[in-house]
């Protein structure tokens, strides 16, 4: 049998598979649909990053052996889940094991932002550092301000706990309320709105659906304050992000922080001329550790797939 795997990534994964399988790994470029098709006809396996659109259209061009669609992601908003169900093709991801790393990024945005640590190693850098001055680029403190968390899954709840180490109130939207939740951490539920009313840190961590796309427009931004701060490490199309440039150009709220875009890998005119907002590459999940269990993962998703037994990680 064989795997097609659509970029490289960490050996330990692929180890896995070439013990059983031909494993063929494709160049570190994005591959179009008719590429793609091309390079994968005819395995019975593949592994796909977010980059990757499957549609009903590639599933057919790549044959009816083939057997699952394993995703090097948590999210899975790149595949046509109903296409792969009704030809009987498994869709898996990669879930459980970013959690740390994407909530270590997402405080790491927080307080980039926050004490404005890009410019001042660009203000060292440039030569400008002379004197030691009491009012050079201050910043926000962090210690007993309140963040708003919009999403409460395993992420969500991990920015919760880092949270906690700063003394900071915590509040919170979801689809559905937890009370242990809220027990453990003396955290109150709030509907978005008066989150974002009340919040000095909005935090996001939801995933993309028809719901959730753009559920931060020009409307939510309004409510916040003035010098609240915006992250968002989980799909770039939560936020309207020409309204979060035009908050952001006018100084409605204070900064932002965003490793995801709308149209990744294209930025809205005007993102990058903006001093107070912090940009990273779609990197919130990667560390070593993070990136080499996600290989592991993937792989033993399609182990499994393969030897006719059903993939632990099965998103449909």
């Amino acid at each position: 049998m064989k795997v097609f795997v659509t970029r490289p990534i960490p050996e330990n994964g692929l180890k896995l598979l070439k013990e059983k399988f031909e494993v063929v790994v494709g160049s570190n470029q994005i591959l179009p649909k008719g590429e793609l098709i091309q390079k994968a006809k005819g395995f019975d396996a593949i592994i796909t990053l977010l980059t990757d659109k499957i549609d009903g259209e590639v599933l057919d061009g790549l044959g009816k052996q083939l057997k699952i669609v394993a995703n090097y992601a948590v999210g899975f908003d790149n595949i046509d889940l109903p296409a792969a169900k009704q030809r009987n093709i498994y869709v898996t991801n990669t879930p459980g094991i970013l959690t740390e790393a994407v909530a270590e990024h997402t405080f790491a945005l927080i307080l980039a932002v926050s004490r404005k640590v890009v410019a001042s190693d660009k203000f060292v850098r440039e030569g400008h550092y002379t004197q030691w001055e009491p009012m050079l680029l201050l910043g926000k403190q962090l210690w007993q301000q309140t963040i708003g968390i919009v999403g409460l899954g395993r992420i969500g709840s991990y920015v919760a706990r880092i949270s906690t180490g700063f003394r900071m109130r915590i509040i919170y939207y979801d689809i559905k309320r937890n009370s242990e939740f809220e027990s453990s951490f003396n955290a109150s539920f709030k509907e978005l709105p008066e989150l974002l009313k009340e919040a000095d840190i909005v935090s996001i961590h939801v995933p993309l659906s028809e719901e959730t796309k753009h559920l931060i427009g020009s409307e939510q931004l309004s409510l916040m304050k003035k010098d609240a701060i915006l992250v968002n490490t989980s799909r770039g199309s939560v936020v309207d992000e020409a309204a979060l440039v035009k908050a952001l150009s006018e100084k409605k709220i204070y900064g932002a922080g965003l490793d995801v875009f709308e149209n990744e890998p294209r930025l809205s005119p005007g993102l990058t001329e903006l001093d107070n907002v912090i940009l990273t590459p779609h990197t919130a999940s990667a560390t070593i550790e993070a990136r080499e269990a996600m290989s592991e993962i993937a792989a033993k998703n399609v182990i499994e797939a393969l030897e006719g037994k059903t993939p632990p990680n099965i998103v449909q």
